[in-house]
């Protein structure tokens, strides 16, 4: 992980004195505000997973309303993460917080008390914005209360643990609540630990923010919003009403022209939601795109691979997500290992493997099968697990290290977006592979197993091509100077 070092002068003068250390119990209960909420929102792209089937024979649900109530959270929290970081850079991060745990216990009531499947829709996005952002303070919190050094990189491990394994025990707690309750108990598990959240981050989190804050880029969101809405909604509804339907081409159109026009507005922008600077630094671009690949691969797969269980092989859903538990368990105890390699290993050697063995997973669970055992799936999903387990971490360690801590929390939100993008654009991207009405209860086995194999293999080549983007991007690193602040982006712009 490459660190930001600094002397006591500049070319401008001196430089301030670094804020003493926080206390032992601060930096424990900040840890664990992150750690919980972060489990809470990777939780709720997970645990629909094994209540899809529930809701749509509750609601009377299509394929692409279904597979919108995992985009419609997805987008919401890729769109809008990205002005939720400079803002939380520029209000106080710890206010932005707060801000965002009363938004997400909210929307998460909304969700549990839909009547209809385009109100859980309208309010799965409403919990997106709230998830983007509560995901672009968390890693800016943990850097305001950690110092670089060992008991950073213990955090960042226990953080990434956090992502990988949450989003792997999604479809077990799920089940449970699900088959237990009912599927709007997925919804309203979040209220209490909202409310708890919310009294440890009042009373323990410090605050933090960037004495040079950035203006908002309204333009720019918007444009983005549109680009990547119209986009995921071209691909479900091509999937369902054909590629050459007019909606479907009349959704391509759009997305072109918007993110075409989001590029350009960035580039020219005295003060873009993007920062341009911060994608020409190759190793931040670099690990970007790798984190894009893992979520539209392995995190976007998950989806389908539930719905397999429940649909082919006829699993209730606790049984389904028990079939993840192996996985999970070996993602928790890879991350962990992280923190006792951190420096050790080179970030283009961890974060390249981890990429190869997700995909060489992803290949591995193609040896699912109509009559197949629900076993099947598992060596692969454990080797692809173990993958995801050693990048989480790395990854988190990588952009804070190439940012500086006045602006980590833009840092964390470009991340944030590249890996949600991935997984609202890999849902959509991989469903257009498998036949729209096998996706349903009662559709064809047959079908469903055959586009799945397709999926599987798309999304382990696209592991495969972010596994290529670390080598070639963070193969180098760059010499420190002497005696100046080394040049990372944050640091440049």
């Amino acid at each position: 992980m490459l660190e930001v070092t600094t002397t006591s002068t500049t070319q401008d003068g001196p430089m301030p004195e670094p804020l003493p250390p926080k206390s032992p119990a601060t930096r424990r209960a900040t840890l664990v505000v992150v750690c919980v909420t972060t489990a809470m929102l990777m939780l709720d792209i997970a645990v629909v997973n094994t209540a899809l089937p529930s809701i749509a024979t509750d609601l009377d649900a299509g394929v692409s309303a279904l597979q919108w109530v995992v985009d419609a959270y997805t987008l919401a929290l890729a769109t809008v993460v990205l002005g939720a970081g400079s803002w939380a850079d520029r209000r106080g991060r710890r206010h932005v917080f707060l801000v965002g745990l009363v938004w997400f216990t909210v929307a998460s009531l909304l969700c549990a008390l839909a009547p209809t499947i385009w109100v859980l829709d309208i309010a799965r996005a409403a919990q997106g914005i709230g998830g983007a952002i509560l995901f672009a303070c968390s890693l800016a919190l943990l850097a305001d209360v950690f110092e670089a050094g060992p008991q950073r990189a213990a955090a960042l491990a226990a953080y990434g643990a956090t992502i990988g394994g949450a989003f792997a025990i999604g479809p077990l707690i799920g089940g449970l609540l699900t088959e237990l309750l009912n599927w709007r108990a997925i919804f309203l598990v979040n209220i209490p630990i909202g409310l708890v959240t919310l009294a440890l981050t009042v009373r323990w989190v410090p605050e933090s923010r960037d004495p040079h804050p950035r203006g908002a880029d309204v333009p720019g969101q918007i444009s983005a919003a549109v680009g990547l809405a119209a986009l995921v909604f071209g691909l479900l509804h091509g999937n369902e009403h054909g590629w050459l339907d007019p909606l479907t081409v009349a959704s391509a159109v759009v997305a072109v022209v918007a993110l075409v026009w989001f590029v350009r507005h960035e580039m020219r922008t005295s003060e873009p939601m993007l920062p341009p600077h911060l994608l020409a630094n190759r190793a931040f671009a670099g690990a970007q795109l790798a984190a894009f690949a893992i979520s539209a691969s392995l995190f976007a797969v998950f989806v389908y691979t539930t719905i397999y269980l429940q649909n082919v092989l006829h699993l209730s859903p606790v049984e389904a997500g028990l079939v993840y538990i192996p996985a999970t368990v070996a993602m928790f105890v890879v991350a962990g290992a992280t923190a006792t390699l951190d420096r050790r290993i080179p970030v283009a050697v961890s974060l390249s493997v981890s990429l190869v063995l997700v995909a060489v997973g992803l290949v591995a669970m193609t040896a699912v099968d109509v009559a197949g055992s629900r076993y099947t799936i598992l060596p692969g999903l454990v080797v692809a697990c173990i993958g995801a387990g050693v990048f989480n971490p790395v990854m988190s360690g990588l952009v804070l290290g190439e940012s500086t801590s006045d602006h980590s929390g833009l840092a964390a939100g470009v991340n944030d977006a590249f890996r949600q993008t991935g997984i609202a654009v890999g849902v959509a991207g991989l469903g257009a592979l498998l036949p729209a009405q096998s996706l349903l209860p009662g559709g064809s086995p047959q079908e469903f197993v055959s586009g799945l194999h397709h999926a599987l293999l798309v999304a382990a080549v696209i592991a495969t091509l972010g596994a290529l983007v670390c080598v070639v991007t963070l193969r180098a690193p760059r010499p420190a100077g002497d005696g100046v602040v080394r040049e990372t982006a944050g640091v440049t712009a």
